[in-house]
């Protein structure tokens, strides 16, 4: 078994712990194994710490509950950005116990916190994989619980996280009619 493979596997068994469930299964070991499919779709030549940074991004999400944060846009952040350093520990602690070395932890550690997401084209990747698994996968139920205004909104703010090639990828995906109406619209 490969390093590579030994992380992915560490990472899908952490996830496992997930108490949420989709499909009959832990709903972060799904969105990591969606993340995954993505990114080979998108950038089939990504390289080994990109793969990890995008099947590990949200490693143990439910660990850091949003009820802890204040219900507000600033405690949103505040716990968003806790998620960012949790993930990126913890995947420096499965990528160290594989053999990377310390500056391998940094730097996945960089990509899952987005640092420089317009300039570091790694980033940009992963930002732009987590979009389109949010289009492909989640915008659909998102969609079925909120006003189309609200929904328009959301897909121009994902939107305009994504580069020109996320965009191309984003018009190629197959997604729900309502998906697509939305899509439309936010896009017109």
């Amino acid at each position: 078994m490969s390093r590579l493979e030994q992380v992915l596997g560490a990472i899908d068994a952490a996830n496992s712990g997930d108490p949420t469930l989709e499909i009959g299964g832990p709903a972060a070991l799904l969105y990591g194994r969606r993340m995954s499919a993505r990114l080979a779709v998108f950038a089939p030549d990504a390289g080994e710490l990109l793969q990890i940074a995008v099947r590990g991004q949200h490693i143990e999400r439910w660990a850091i509950p949003r009820a802890q944060y204040p219900m507000d846009k600033p405690g949103y952040f505040r716990w968003r950005n806790a998620l960012k350093a949790r993930h990126a520990e913890r995947l420096a602690e499965i990528i160290g116990e594989a053999g990377y070395s310390i500056e391998d932890a940094q730097r996945v550690g960089q990509i899952v916190r987005k640092e420089r997401l317009r300039s570091d084209p790694e980033a940009q990747m992963l930002e732009d994989v987590a979009c389109l698994v949010f289009l492909e996968f989640y915008s659909a139920p998102f969609m079925e619980k909120h006003d189309e205004t609200k929904c328009v909104d959301i897909v121009r703010k994902t939107w305009g996280k994504m580069s020109e090639a996320g965009h191309s990828a984003a018009l190629e995906l197959a997604l729900a009619p309502r998906v697509g109406e939305i899509v439309g619209k936010a896009l017109a």
